[in-house]
């Protein structure tokens, strides 16, 4: 059996009692997930995570720390994501900025309204255990990521 594999980076950004979230369209469906998107080559984990939230909600922020690197086998097809989930505060807000292709709106949501969402509305199970972990504490130093340089 053949598989793919994608690194991924997120970002649960709270701010007085709401998550930053974003409404966006995957596989034909209107669905909410944290700011995330795929980690690209030239950058690191935080730079990607700095940069999707940017591209995907408008908003600056700073990372703070890591709340998990989660495995996630996609139910329904043959992939695996590995993800990165940092956490920060929202910095600055631009709103002459166009969002990423595929991203309805950015929006502010509390858990309840996160919760109270289908099932198939989460873009994936990552997005309640990443604010779970969240709220339980959970918090990595951003010094557990190491860029390594050295050339062969």
């Amino acid at each position: 059996m053949s598989y793919s594999s994608h690194i991924t980076v997120a970002a649960v950004i709270e701010k007085d009692g709401s998550y930053l979230m974003v409404k966006e369209m995957a596989n034909g469906l209107e669905v909410y997930n944290q700011p995330a998107g795929h980690w690209e080559i030239n950058e690191t984990f935080i730079q990607a995570s700095i940069r999707e939230t940017l591209e995907e909600t408008a908003w600056d922020y700073q990372p703070e720390a890591i709340v998990g690197i989660y495995r996630w086998p996609h139910p329904e097809e043959d992939s695996v994501f590995v993800r990165t989930t940092f956490c920060g505060k929202a910095t600055a807000f631009h709103p002459e900025l166009e969002l990423d292709h595929g991203i309805i709106e950015a929006c502010w949501m509390t858990r309840a309204e996160i919760e109270a969402l289908d099932e198939l509305q989460r873009r994936s199970a990552l997005v309640l255990k990443s604010i779970e972990d969240y709220e339980n504490g959970i918090r990595y130093s951003l010094d557990l990521l190491t860029e390594v340089k050295e050339s062969w």
